[in-house]
């Protein structure tokens, strides 16, 4: 999967591998024609923080993964970019927290639903683990949206107190908060409405914020409290970051 031409000495190997990924997500037929678009829009936030996660960063992760370990009924969102980068951190996060994966995506087809699932189910049999992945036989909409968009299942999305949905369309994050949901974005934008919607925003690079996340599950759980955080102060922090430079 993450076999590409660049040397992992290059500077920018991580950005490449990413790019790679996508290419992967793109040829199986997973991706939106917009994702790469979407993808590159990201990048160039990333390249304003650095290119690293920042300290507002991991106490809003800490923050989140707190929440999911709290949880009473988890899920972990899944969309085409997020299984294209991301898959083996959401299977092992959902392993570890014991919940499921749910495949909810904004242009609904049977064949991406197909090619996302289908990547997900090769991926958990390499990795060796078993995560329930759901989305194929949707059963439930989501309130104030219309269209495919707001097909979910009960048992998954719609049954769920804590929900964390990285690189999320707007409009389902606002319906998903309007539910009483605690929606946990991962946006490198502060600024979009995904963002300033979410109950809890990550505004970091999703495999460094996942990979993070999986290892802070070995640690005392007791750690991972924020009793004081404040989203919209996350997110201030991020956009003074931005706007001044990075060390």
């Amino acid at each position: 999967m993450d076999e590409i031409a660049a040397d992992p000495s290059h500077p920018r190997y991580a950005s490449l591998l990413m790019r790679h990924r996508m290419e992967v997500g793109a040829a199986k037929g997973m991706l939106a024609d917009s994702a790469l678009i979407a993808h590159g829009r990201g990048e160039a936030f990333d390249y304003l923080l650095g290119e690293k996660t920042h300290a507002w960063a991991e106490r809003a992760m800490r923050h989140a993964l707190g929440c999911l370990i709290r949880a009473k009924s988890p899920v972990l969102s899944v969309n085409g970019n997020v299984a294209a980068l991301a898959a083996d951190e959401m299977i092992r996060l959902a392993h570890h927290l014991n919940c499921s994966l749910e495949v909810n995506i904004f242009y609904r087809t049977p064949e991406r639903m197909k090619a996302i699932i289908g990547h997900l189910e090769e991926r958990c049999e390499h990795l060796g683990l078993s995560v329930p992945i759901l989305g194929q036989a949707p059963n439930g909409r989501i309130p104030g949206l219309e269209g495919p968009r707001a097909a979910c299942t009960v048992e998954g999305i719609l049954n769920s107190d804590v929900i964390l949905v990285p690189l999320e369309d707007g409009d389902r994050c606002e319906a998903l908060v309007n539910m009483g949901k605690t929606v946990i974005v991962v946006d490198l934008n502060p600024l979009s409405r995904s963002a300033q919607m979410g109950s809890i925003t990550i505004v970091n690079e999703v495999v460094r914020t996942l990979t993070l996340m999986c290892a802070w599950l070995d640690e005392d759980l007791l750690s991972l409290s924020e009793p004081t955080f404040e989203n919209h102060r996350s997110l201030r922090e991020a956009t003074e970051t931005i706007r001044s430079g990075f060390d």
